[in-house]
């Protein structure tokens, strides 16, 4: 199951954190590393930092997205140090763990995404998550080092892997569930949809796509429902052109 594991780290400033964050993965079993935009790498200082997990920086992939990161994923999950002003769900690293046991013994491919080391995860990246992971920290001193917070995370995912937790998955899935990839190009004609009905309009999006994102990712969708989406959004997009 940990094959079916990403950690990814997007636009990471400091080359140690990614060493380090490479020394926590082989701790505990992972393997997959991708970076989204580094400030630099490779660097002397990752090497050193990774301290004998050099293979997992030698494997790393290095993307200009997040989008790119994700596209073969089925489960997205990102790290937020704070409260938005549009709230998604949110569980600690225990919780988040647990819950998905069962997307893993499904053959799912799940990504963990940690963002910048100042700023995280900007609203546009948790956009795209599924869920968002909060690691609880003592509130007069909440910064947790981005290698520190992976290493949480995958110390959790082995204890939880490891203990061999009985966890059925909550129905039988009539088809495979959709990657991240799919997921936006569902999200891109939507919203191209929404604006030919006259309900989005471009100059004034207050928080719409947000919040549809917020719905439908709280959804584990399969590839027939999609393709029900996809096809409802075309005949109202078809009847729009005819009355037009």
């Amino acid at each position: 199951m940990f094959e079916q594991i990403k950690v990814i780290l997007v636009n990471t400033s400091h080359p140690g954190n990614i060493g380090g964050a490479a020394r926590a993965m082989k701790n505990m079993g992972l393997h997959h590393l991708v970076l989204v935009n580094p400030k630099e790498f490779p660097h002397a200082e990752a090497t050193a930092r990774a301290a004998g997990a050099g293979d997992i920086l030698e494997s790393a992939l290095v993307v200009d997205s997040l989008t790119t990161a994700i596209s073969d994923c089925h489960f997205i999950v990102g790290t937020s140090a704070r409260l938005r002003s549009v709230a998604w769900p949110l569980s600690d690293p225990r919780q988040c763990v647990d819950r998905l046991i069962p997307r893993l013994k499904d053959q799912q491919r799940i990504a963990f995404v940690f963002g910048n080391e100042q700023s995280g995860l900007s609203n546009e990246e948790l956009s795209l998550c599924h869920a968002h992971l909060h690691i609880p920290c003592n509130e007069d001193f909440s910064s947790l080092n981005v290698a520190a917070a992976v290493q949480i995370v995958a110390y959790e995912l082995r204890m939880s892997l490891h203990q061999n937790t009985p966890a059925e998955l909550l129905y039988e899935m009539e088809s495979k569930p959709i990657t991240a990839d799919e997921m936006e190009r569902f999200f891109i004609s939507l919203e191209n949809c929404l604006i030919q009905l006259g309900y989005l309009k471009p100059s004034q999006p207050k928080k719409l796509m947000l919040r549809l994102r917020r719905l439908f990712n709280r959804a584990i969708i399969e590839e027939n429902e999609m393709n029900i989406l996809r096809g409802i959004i075309n005949s109202i997009a078809e009847r729009t052109v005819e009355k037009q």
